[in-house]
């Protein structure tokens, strides 16, 4: 069943949102649905040619998984129609996330698992949060997915402690900062995009010496710490990383250490828009004399001021968690049976909320290799892969990311 705090009204400006609401206060659950057997009308015959036949035997119902999910719907703002656009925002990935997650439920119960979906508020709050901490339903659950913001997910997390396995869902905050050894991690923190990148430069490219482009901005640490780490472990200390503030983009101290004929392998993790304009303008002078591979930051994905046009001539390549290709089988059938149940188009929220619930519910029902052994059980979906490895202390990882190139003015998989 689904559980809602409020009863609910209409909302300003987005009537879609409330009829879903309403639904999931109807009906939510994804209960293995059975045939009934109908009973035959009896025919007269002679007592000696007359069949008896044994009554059907119901098969015995699987135990059904108890899924809790928390996510920031922010339902108190419904009544008065008092929703932000940030409120709106989130509740819509909160309604898209859970789209796309029960979908893959009811797939998996129509094989002929069970789940019982439980759907819980929490308003974004770290109040609201400590409180369903309490609530026995969802301590009693078989995984609870969200919250879904940092602060949120750590004020719950340090609540409800190890009695559950608790799935952040959507965050790529780092597990150290919620130190909880049951939480499922799905979304690959920095970190892992920088061991990533390292990894491919280290075995695809193999260079001498890496040059690491900073801004001096003290959120680009927490990259370059990790990959030189990563160089460090991978190539043992054999690979020279040389990083270096570049102000205006002044790159001729640089010169002097470059080949002309050798790639020239650079690491930008800055995502200041006014850095990134002049230094890549300054890398592609560059590489008209001094050939130039670039590795920037997962988050330039998202960047509409970056040239498409500088970006492929400084062959450039980025990490990424989640690749969607619209060709393959799968994919196909899921906007179908998307756009089949809700009449709208998938978000990548939901996406992902599809992927998570088919591995997870697979994973209730997987025996030895459940939620506990997440390692001995890799997934590929249609946004996101799963690499599980157990940190200690910090519970279940998802270390797997994508290496992306930029080609015919698009990004394209590489690895």
């Amino acid at each position: 069943m689904i559980s809602v705090q409020n009863r609910l009204l209409p909302l300003s400006g987005n009537k879609w949102l409330l009829c879903f609401i309403t639904a999931l206060i109807l009906g939510a659950c994804s209960p293995k649905v059975r045939p009934v057997s109908t009973p035959v009308a009896k025919q007269t015959e002679k007592p000696e040619n007359k069949v008896v036949e044994k009554p059907a035997v119901k098969p015995p119902e699987v135990k059904a998984a108890v899924i809790s999910m928390i996510l920031p719907l922010g339902l108190d703002h419904v009544r008065p129609r008092s929703y932000t656009s940030a409120g709106l925002t989130k509740a819509n990935m909160s309604v898209e996330y859970y789209q796309g997650f029960k979908l893959a439920l009811d797939s998996l119960a129509a094989a002929g698992d069970n789940f019982k979906l439980q759907l819980y508020d929490s308003k974004d709050d770290a109040s609201a949060a400590h409180s369903l901490a309490y609530n026995p339903q969802i301590r009693t659950s078989d995984l609870v997915v969200g919250p879904v913001f940092p602060d949120v997910i750590k004020e719950f997390s340090a609540i409800v402690g190890t009695r559950v396995s608790v799935l952040s869902p959507l965050s790529p905050a780092s597990p150290a900062t919620i130190n909880n050894r049951n939480l499922i991690t799905a979304i690959p923190p920095l970190e892992y995009h920088a061991w990533g990148a390292a990894q491919f430069i280290n075995d695809k490219l193999k260079p001498k010496k890496i040059f690491v482009l900073r801004s001096g901005f003290s959120q680009e640490n927490d990259y370059v710490v990790n990959f030189k780490k990563a160089i460090d472990s991978l190539s043992k200390k054999k690979v020279r990383v040389v990083s270096v503030i570049i102000s205006r983009g002044k790159l001729s101290g640089l010169i002097s250490q470059l080949s002309k004929t050798e790639p020239n392998v650079f690491v930008i993790p800055a995502t200041d828009q006014a850095f990134l304009g002049v230094t890549l303008r300054s890398l592609d002078t560059l590489n008209k004399h001094y050939p130039v591979v670039l590795f920037g930051h997962p988050s330039w994905e998202k960047f509409n001021f970056l040239k498409a046009d500088i970006l492929q001539r400084l062959k450039t390549h980025i990490t990424s968690a989640d690749k969607i290709s619209y060709k393959q089988e799968a994919t196909i059938a899921f906007l179908r049976n998307y756009r089949k149940a809700y009449h709208v188009e998938p978000t990548d929220f939901a996406i992902k909320g599809f992927d998570e619930g088919l591995y997870f519910g697979r994973q209730l029902f997987a025996g030895d290799k459940g939620l506990t052994a997440l390692d001995k059980t890799d997934f590929t979906g249609i946004h996101n892969s799963f690499h599980f490895e157990k940190k200690p202390g910090l519970g279940w990882v998802n270390t797997h990311v994508n290496i992306l190139m930029y080609t015919n003015f698009e990004l394209k998989q590489v690895e």
